[in-house]
């Protein structure tokens, strides 16, 4: 849409002053004392290459520095990617067609005046002012600054329609080459494929009984080929189960040994106990295997001869052997399920898989260190639980006030009618600015497992990060969840700053 601005544009008859400069739309009433500065912004964005959402923010800042008495009658719209951003103040107001319905701004609805980021495709918008009259549909607006009531940007009627006449050149070209010789070679051309394609449905009916009867023995045999590669499979198999069930059978007197591993090497060096009785690796996997009853390692590396050998069968008679590793790991690890079973006291506090330090505190296991004491994270020998998530650190805002990161938040002027609010989902938190930069429903911070993220709500002025040791901020995409570290400052609006600090440790 910024491409192409807001197609045809139309004045609507009124008193009011309307501009359409560099694709920007911006309607005033004349007599505003805001009228001359929204006009100079409306250029300076245009000049600039600026959107419709740097054009909302001068227009705030505009209007934040005239607001001794009652809100100007404006408003200005700009395409923003393929939707367009609207601020509207006053009696003024505001109407976006998308082809999922139509949204509606008044002035008239806020205490100061309200803006509104809509995601695309924009088909059509409306800018009024009080009195405006009805477009006519012979008058078009190519830019400038008229007398006027309002505009509409109609992106359905595209002035390309009037450009078939320059296109009449193009369609003449065949005939300023002059080449009848190729017209006469392309109309023979065109006359056989009629018939050829007449011709054709014939043959490949006629083909196909021939075909279908051919089929048994040509693609349908390879298909029983390729159907017989698995049935070799399992002609293999039996000599496999009949190799298997002496495992079976040999298993029930080694089962008595702990580990599973066990009842593998036992029947491996029966079967071939005269090659490898003389180097005398069979009673050094007994040990090996004795100490942990995970470790997979040891026991291969002692007979790996027989292993490779047996690879297919042995994994058969591996797959019911994890169930009996489950309860080594409750004995090793027997804090996992107490402090499960005690998650129903930490009710109001969302489960994350961590890991505890030698000290016991609760830690994201992807770190290094531990986030209390600072003792080193060894992972390997660390098993991951579910435990009550701890506080994430704290937002602490440029007037001293501090959220703990033990919830979501929605942030804005006026949080408190937000839906994220009303459905218990986020808490409050409003934040004010003089320019009125700061959006009712600005941003959300949305804590994802161990993650903090901003999600900026669509705001017309946007939410900009700057990463720690980096000097400079950056614009974060709207309704797209960005994920922030300790240390990061985020700037809402244009004036409005807060810092993400991990408090623990």
């Amino acid at each position: 849409m910024s491409g192409q601005g807001f197609g045809v544009v139309r004045p609507l008859p009124g008193n009011g002053l309307v501009a359409y400069v560099g694709g920007l739309l911006r309607v005033c009433d004349a007599g505003e004392a805001a009228a001359d500065g929204l006009l100079e912004a409306l250029r300076e964005t245009a000049a600039s290459g600026g959107d419709g959402r740097a054009l909302a923010r001068r227009a705030a800042q505009v209007l934040a520095a005239n607001m001794a008495g009652d809100p100007a009658t404006c408003a200005v719209a700009g395409p923003v990617g393929t939707g367009v951003a609207v601020l509207v103040s006053g009696s003024a107001a505001a109407s976006v067609s998308t082809s999922g319905g139509e949204t509606r701004l008044a002035g008239s609805d806020s205490l100061t005046w309200a803006d509104r980021l809509i995601s695309g495709p924009v088909e059509r918008v409306e800018l009024t002012l009080p009195g405006a009259g009805s477009p006519h549909p012979a008058v078009g607006f190519d830019g400038g600054v008229v007398h006027g009531g309002g505009l509409i940007g109609d992106l359905t009627d595209q002035p390309f329609q009037a450009r078939p006449h320059r296109q009449a050149p193009a369609q003449s070209r065949p005939l300023t080459s002059e080449m009848p010789n190729t017209a006469l070679h392309m109309e023979p051309d065109l006359a056989p494929p009629p018939e050829r394609p007449v011709e054709r449905p014939p043959y490949p009916l006629a083909d196909q009984p021939p075909l279908v009867q051919g089929a048994s023995s040509g693609p349908q045999g390879g298909l029983p080929h390729s159907g017989a590669h698995p049935g070799p499979p399992p002609l293999e198999q039996p000599p496999f189960g009949q190799e298997q069930p002496p495992f079976g059978h040999e298993q029930p007197p080694y089962g008595h040994e702990q580990p599973p591993f066990g009842h593998e090497q036992p029947p491996f060096g029966h079967d071939s106990q005269p090659p490898y009785l003389p180097p005398h690796e069979q009673p050094h996997p007994e040990p090996q295997q004795q100490f942990p009853s995970y470790d997979e390692l040891p026991p291969p590396g002692t007979g790996m001869a027989d292993q490779q050998q047996h690879m297919g069968p042995p994994e058969h008679f591996d797959q019911p052997a994890p169930p009996v590793l489950g309860p080594p790991e409750h004995f090793d690890h027997p804090g996992p399920p107490p402090q499960q079973q005690e998650q129903g006291d930490h009710g109001d506090r969302p489960l994350v898989y961590g890991v505890d330090c030698k000290n016991d505190h609760f830690n994201d296991p992807r770190v290094p260190y531990c986030a209390v004491c600072g003792i080193a994270l060894v992972q390997r020998t660390l098993v991951p639980y579910k435990g009550p998530r701890p506080s994430l650190g704290v937002l602490i805002l440029d007037d001293g006030t501090a959220l703990p990161l033990e919830s979501d938040y929605l942030l804005g002027r006026d949080p408190e009618r937000a839906p994220e609010v009303a459905g218990g989902s986020a808490r409050p938190a409003k934040v004010t600015s003089p320019d009125g930069s700061v959006s009712r429903r600005h941003l959300r911070v949305a804590l994802d497992g161990w993650d903090v993220n901003l999600v900026d709500l669509g705001s017309v002025n946007g939410t900009q990060i700057q990463p720690p040791g980096d000097p400079n901020f950056y614009d974060i995409p709207p309704n797209e969840p960005v994920t922030i570290a300790p240390g990061t400052t985020v700037r809402v609006g244009v004036s409005r700053t807060l810092r993400f600090e991990a408090h623990r440790g």
